[in-house]
Order: structure tokens, then sequence, then C-alpha cells
């Protein structure tokens, strides 16, 4: 699936680059040979006032004056009335026809063949337009026709070095455009594969999340209905014979719920991130009435407990929110400490943000695991934590409302020493 992606990724990448390298080459090719039409044109209307001038008697062309003085009927070609190249062009010559495209007369300043007079004459009647362009004998001409009162003036012009312009353009807009192509294809490709990436993470997290969430839901549902089964082959007993299996029954429905509810709640809070309401709260309060209730039990687990929290530390947020947090952050110490060992909480202001960290002693988390613990489902003793009641979304809640409230959530440990977690909170 993901390789079908990025293909497709890939594939649509390249055809809108190609698409638009290839507006962007004719617009290009369309503004030169516009300007080179241009150039041409005014050439040939520059070629067509020379050969339209006078001689004078010196055998040199003034300026205009009418008239084709240099043109005697009949004689072809005309090179002894020829004064001097046009300005700008020496490939040109002109050609008087009559109206049943006889050549009257020629002006040019090479020796050239009458036939070619004759098959240029011929072309650019046959092209039936004043102005064209032909190709013979491997060069590309260009002409100007222009109706006279001795015949029409067909001036001719060699613009094989403008043609070769465009053809060349072309040639290197095809061998650019192949070359980026090549370039743009491994390039997409690299960014591709980055690209595809993260969904691919992310649906390898959803699979795995839905496999866990099934696997968490299915040890439940065995258990009720296993006891459930039990109940039903022994329907005369009473209830209070039954009552055990009922209390079971109970108990995995309490656990189903807890667990569906903690998974509800963390699509809430993937949902609601940018209209949750933030108000200001004392931290430092907050704290404080959360470790009252929970000295009871850390007594009971015969820890010790050593705290030193700042007074009258605020920030902004959710204080429900943060309490939650901060329950999870010392039910986790409490469950994971070993037997008559230390928790440690401390609460102080660095700098502009408020830092408090829940520190246990006891086994520590290996390194493989420290990056994984706020992953939903993710447990570092799966057989232990299940015999707690825990499914391993403590956590990953916690950093989900750190992260809504612009926090940061850590974890340090040291193996067979100890665990600390670190939770910082910008400061009002």
């Amino acid at each position: 699936m993901f390789k079908k992606l990025k293909n497709r990724f890939l594939l649509l990448n390249l055809v809108t680059i190609s698409v638009m390298m290839l507006v962007a080459f004719v617009t290009i090719y369309t503004i030169t040979y516009q300007d080179v039409r241009r150039d041409i044109d005014i050439e040939l209307h520059k070629t067509s006032e020379f050969f339209r001038m006078p001689l004078g008697g010196d055998g040199k062309r003034r300026m205009p004056g009418g008239g084709f003085q240099n043109v005697l009927p009949g004689t072809l070609p005309l090179q002894s009335g020829y004064g001097g190249p046009p300005p700008g062009r020496t490939v040109s010559f002109m050609l008087l026809a009559s109206a049943d495209g006889t050549i009257k007369a020629a002006d040019s300043p090479f020796d050239l063949e009458d036939g070619f007079y004759e098959e240029a004459l011929r072309k650019a009647l046959a092209s039936g337009g004043e102005t064209g362009q032909f190709a013979h004998d491997g060069n590309d001409w260009a002409f100007n026709a222009q109706e006279t009162n001795v015949g029409m003036l067909y001036v001719f012009m060699d613009v094989t070095a403008q043609q070769a312009i465009l053809t060349k353009l072309i040639y290197t807009f095809a061998a650019v455009g192949l070359g980026m192509l090549i370039v743009i294809y491994f390039i997409s490709r690299f960014f591709a594969n980055r690209s595809i990436q993260p969904v691919k993470q992310a649906f390898e997290k959803q699979k795995q999340f839905i496999a866990d969430a099934s696997h968490e839901l299915k040890t439940p549902l065995a258990v009720i209905q296993t006891n459930t089964d039990v109940l039903l082959a022994n329907r005369e007993d009473t209830i209070a014979s039954q009552e055990k299996w009922l209390h079971y029954i109970k108990q995995e429905t309490h656990r189903m719920a807890k667990l569906t509810g903690d998974l509800l709640y963390l699509t809430e809070m993937d949902e609601a991130r940018s209209t949750m309401m933030h108000a200001e709260f004392d931290l430092s309060d907050t704290l404080e009435t959360i470790m009252l209730t929970m000295e009871a039990v850390i007594f009971e687990k015969q820890l010790r407990l050593d705290y030193d929290i700042e007074h009258g530390l605020k920030t902004v947020g959710s204080p429900e929110q943060m309490k939650q947090v901060i329950m999870i952050l010392l039910d986790n110490a409490i469950k994971y400490a070993n037997p008559r060992g230390e928790i440690t909480i401390a609460l102080k202001k660095q700098q502009h943000d408020v830092v408090l960290s829940v520190t246990n002693t006891g086994e520590g988390i290996a390194p493989e695991h420290l990056g994984r613990i706020f992953d939903r489902f993710y447990r570092t003793d799966t057989s232990r934590t299940r015999s707690q009641g825990g499914y391993g979304l403590g956590l990953a809640i916690a950093r989900s409302i750190v992260d809504q409230h612009g926090g940061k959530l850590q974890a340090r440990s040291t193996v067979g020493e100890s665990t600390t977690f670190l939770l910082q909170l910008p400061a009002y």
C-alpha cells in the first residue's frame, strides 16, 4: 500500500513539474520566436526600402526617392546596377516579376543561377501571401512582396542563422528538460520516501493501537464469558452462592469501562487541542492538595515521602487536567517504587518555567524502553502492570495533556536505582 502511495506521489510530482516546465519552455520559445520574427520583418522592411532606392550617378543608392531606375526590363540578373549590400544584411536579393509570374529583373550582390531565382519566385508565389518563409538547399529564406507600378517586387533574405537559433533553442530545451526530469526524479523519490515515512509510522501506530486495544478488551471479555457460562451451568443455585462469579464479572466490567473511558478521553484530547479553555491557577496548591490525598496510599505501601515545594507558583491551563497529570505521575511512582523505597517530589521555578520532578527508587527503566513509555499501551513489564490494573495509557494521557498546555514531559532513569519524571510548564 505504501509503495503504491509513494509511486503515486512520485508520479504526480513528476507530472506537475513536467507540465510547469513545458509551460515555461513554450512561453520562452514563443517570446523568442516572436522576437526573431519581428527582427526578420524589420530587416526585410529595411532591405526592401534599400532595393527601392534609385541609383545615383556614382552607382550608389541614395535616400528613397521612388522608382526602379536600376531595373532594366529583360535583363536577368542585373548585377551592373547593384550599388552595394543592404545595411546589416549581405545575403539578400530582389526580384521584379510580372503578373503572370515571369521574372522581369533581379538585383543581387551574388552571382546566382537563373534557376535559383525561378525556384525562389515559384515558392514565394506558392505560399500565396505577401510574406512567408521557405527552405531551399539547406538554407531558410524569408520574403516580402510589394505591388508596384512596374510589377510585383519580391525581396528575399537568408534567415538561416535566425532559424538556427530557434532550432537550437528547441534542442536545448529538450536536453535541459530531460536532464532536469532525471534530477527531479531522484530528488522527488528521496522526498517521497521521507514524506511517506510519517504516514507509514502513523499507520503502524494505528494498527498497533487497534491490536493492543483489541487484546486488552479480549481478556476481560473472556473472563466475563467464562463466568457467565459458570452461572448458566448452575441455574438452580442462589445468587449468594454465585456471588464470587458475579464479583469477577463486575470487576472485569469495571476494567473495561475504565479502558474505554481512557481511550475516549485520549480521542477527545486529540480533537479538542485548539478549543480547550485555559485559566490561571496555582500549581503549588494543586500539588499539595493531591499529595494530601495520596499520603494514605504512600503510608500503606511503607514508602518514604520527601518533598520540596516552592509556594505561589502559577501557570495557565486546566486545573482539573493538571491534577490528573500529577495523579498519574504519583500513582506511577508509587506502583514502581521498591519495597520501603523513597519518593521525592520537587516543584521549583527555573527561569520562565515551572518544573515539577517526581522521583522514585526502584528497578528503573532500561534505555530501550525509556523512549517509548509515553506510547499508548506500551509497558515495560506486561505481567506486572496487568496485575496492577494498568493498561499503559496513563503516561500517554499525561503527555497529551502536557502537550496541550504547551509544556514538556520527560523521563530519566538509572537502571537499578531510580526513575524521574520531569514536568515543565510555562510560568505565569
